[in-house]
């Protein structure tokens, strides 16, 4: 049996992370047994669906990297993969229940007669779920008494205008593109009975149901689009990496066999199992996205990593094509977790002028002798012919000698004449990068500010 899994979003607003993860979900499990991921798109509800939030679904997704196999701008033997334009379809599968008695209408309204028996749900993760629709019957709220009240448990398939429901197209669009297995949030679990309903009434044999925990936020809740971390195109816009935004999803709810944290997109594809899958809820943590993030850029290539930063960088004003911008995108590697962050960390190498923080300079000044400190530090750097990083630590530490101090004591007061900040990227190589004279101008600048 070839693998086929679906992602059917709606084009009502952004792609959430919960619906992110279902795709993910479904992505890898098809790619890891060979088979195929299709994207369809369920916009029957015409008031609220729209191009321009197809759109950004889209766009996401091909961020993610989760590339399907039949959908849109790709087409496929089994399309049209819009919904709104599979009407025909519909219709025929309709006539089938009615030529075999299953539907009814009602005020207007197309019914499905729920069978009056058992119907037990097999599903990967939850396990076993039993119901008897027609004893469980269906509830509605009287606008009237402003109370709940039984109503009819037969499923409406088509409303008085028209339009079919979730339910059915959902059914159909399964039997109809060959679906072996539905990978979707556990919220859906409760429709399933119905579901495998309508695959009997059909007489198709219903996919491979794997129901997933929620994801919620950390007060507990089910995640809404206000949380942090909830909406995708926010993660590009921040500076997250794709493959790092798959890997921390991936982890909510699944977990590797062992303790493997870090996955690069082909671990995923290869490692990915519905068996990993947890029945319980997970919690969202921006903290550890960010976490994941920052290890996944660790390991980018120089090459790559340049590419990533460069429209980051390029926002922030600084030289992506300067020859030294390598070298100083190593420096931020470990100071920084987002791709936005790091223009910040580099910002000093390449300003022409320093920009002084008040709190480290006022920390500066505080220290006794520190004017006559940074004399000496400038002039035992003026000294330094190899300009390298063993130059440069040379240099200082002949400047502390001649003062009889320890090389820890210029460290500080070098940072901030030369950074302007107590923080930021390692100090050697930041001097190495800025050169020469420009660590000398930066710190004969300095002295005139200390003296002051």
């Amino acid at each position: 049996m070839t693998v086929r899994t679906r992602f059917a979003p709606s084009p009502t607003g952004f792609l959430h992370i919960g619906g992110a993860r279902t795709a993910l979900y479904n992505y890898l499990f098809a790619k890891g047994r060979g088979g195929s991921f299709v994207l369809r798109v369920e916009d029957t509800d015409a008031e609220r669906s729209t191009s321009e939030s197809m759109d950004i679904i889209l766009d996401s997704l091909k961020w993610l990297g989760l590339d399907w196999d039949e959908g849109p701008g790709i087409g496929g033997e089994f399309g049209p993969y819009n919904q709104s334009e599979r009407g025909e379809i519909y219709d025929r599968y309709l006539s089938k229940l009615e030529e075999a008695g299953h539907v009814y209408e009602d005020e207007g309204a197309i019914r499905f007669r729920v069978p009056d028996k058992t119907i037990t749900v097999q599903d990967v993760i939850c396990g076993e779920v039993s119901v008897n629709l027609k004893e469980q019957g269906s509830r509605r709220y009287n606008t009237e008494t402003k109370q709940e009240e039984e109503a009819n448990p037969d499923i409406v398939i088509k409303r008085p205008n028209g339009g079919y429901i979730f339910h059915f197209v959902n059914v159909v669009d399964d039997i109809e593109m060959g679906i072996t297995h539905v990978i979707r949030g556990e919220d859906h679990l409760s429709n399933t009975p119905k579901h495998l309903a309508l695959f009997e009434a059909f007489g198709a044999t219903p996919p491979t149901f794997a129901h997933i925990p929620l994801n919620l936020n950390q007060s507990g809740t089910k995640m809404s689009k206000r949380d942090q971390g909830a909406l995708i195109h926010e993660y590009r816009e921040a500076g997250f990496l794709p493959d790092a935004v798959n890997n921390y999803m991936a982890l909510l709810g699944w977990s590797a066999k062992d303790d493997t944290e870090i996955f690069d997109a082909k671990e995923l594809r290869s490692r990915f199992d519905i068996s990993g899958v947890n029945n319980s809820n997970s919690k969202f943590d921006y903290d550890k996205c960010k976490w994941v993030n920052a290890e996944h850029l660790k390991k980018l290539s120089a090459a790559d990593l340049l590419e990533a930063a460069t429209p980051f960088l390029t926002a922030a004003g600084l030289p992506a094509d300067d020859a030294r911008m390598p070298a100083a995108l190593e420096l931020a590697r470990d100071r920084a977790q987002l791709l936005s962050e790091i223009p910040e960390v580099l910002a000093t190498i390449f300003a022409e002028e320093v920009s002084y923080d008040k709190a480290s300079l006022e920390k500066v000044k505080s220290r006794e002798g520190i004017a006559g400190a940074v004399t000496a530090l400038r002039n035992g750097l003026a000294s330094v012919e190899d300009w390298s990083i063993d130059g440069i630590k040379a240099g200082i530490q002949s400047a502390a000698d001649g003062m009889g101090a320890k090389m820890g004591m210029l460290m500080l007061p070098c940072r901030v004449g030369v950074m302007g900040s107590t923080s930021g990227a390692d100090l050697i190589p930041v001097l190495e990068l800025l050169g020469k004279e420009a660590v000398l101008k930066r710190l004969e600048g300095f002295e005139g500010l200390l003296d002051a």
